[in-house]
C-alpha cells in the first residue's frame, strides 16, 4: 500500500502548510477541501485518502481505494463538489453586497 501524508499536494505551497478549509468523512475514506488564495479568487482542490492501521497500531492515509470503497469516494465527491460551489456563491455575493 502507498502511504501518504494528509498534506495539501505541494504545488505552489509554501513549506508551512495550511489545513484544508473542509474535511469531509464517511468511515474510513475522507475528503479534504484545500483552498488557495491568489489576487483575483480562490481556487480549491480535493484530496481524498483512504485510513487504515498498520501492524505496529499506527494509522497511515493511502490514495488507493478498492471496489468497496468506491461508492463512498463519489458520495464524498459529491459532498466537496456541493461545499465548494456553496462557497464560491457566499464569495460572489459578499463582492456583490
Amino acid at each position: 500500500m502507498t502511504s501518504k501524508s494528509t498534506q495539501a499536494p505541494s504545488e505552489g505551497r509554501s513549506t508551512k502548510q495550511n489545513p484544508p478549509v473542509k474535511t469531509f468523512r464517511l468511515g474510513r475514506i475522507k475528503a479534504a477541501v484545500w483552498a488557495q488564495e491568489t489576487d483575483s479568487r480562490t481556487f480549491y482542490n480535493v484530496t481524498f485518502a483512504r485510513t487504515y492501521i498498520d501492524e505496529q497500531k499506527q494509522f497511515h492515509d493511502s490514495d488507493s481505494f478498492g471496489r468497496d470503497d468506491l461508492p463512498l469516494v463519489g458520495k464524498l465527491a459529491d459532498q466537496a463538489h456541493t461545499f465548494i460551489f456553496e462557497r464560491r456563491a457566499e464569495g460572489k455575493a459578499e463582492d456583490e453586497g
